[in-house]
């Protein structure tokens, strides 16, 4: 089932429905199949079209972290961190703050 998501998502890259939904979406699924490495790329592309994609930060900060690159993760939990406060997305906000403290610590 996975597989055939993602097949049908890369399927969209390039064309009239490429943007950050679908980039996000794409990551999303390829962080669910185990494949993190493959999905950073993809949440990177996601907020190339909308910087303001809190939900994507999140996750591209996930995966970075799934990659074993700490500050990859901090970078894009930062950045997420300020486009939710921008947003008002509180809840974004809270989360990314908790995972930011997290790998913060020594």
């Amino acid at each position: 089932m996975n597989d055939t998501l993602i097949a049908n998502l890369r399927a969209q890259c390039g064309g009239p429905r490429d943007g950050a939904l679908l980039r996000f979406s794409l990551g999303n699924a390829l962080l669910n199949a185990g494949d993190a490495a493959a999905a950073i790329p993809e949440f990177r592309r996601a907020v190339a079209f909308d910087a303001g994609y809190s939900a994507a930060w999140k996750l591209l900060g996930k995966a970075c972290l799934a990659v074993e690159d700490k500050p990859g993760a901090a970078d894009a939990w930062r950045q997420g961190i300020a486009a939710a406060q921008a947003r008002g997305d509180k809840q974004a906000e809270k989360e990314m703050t908790v995972f930011l403290r997290r790998i913060e610590k020594p």
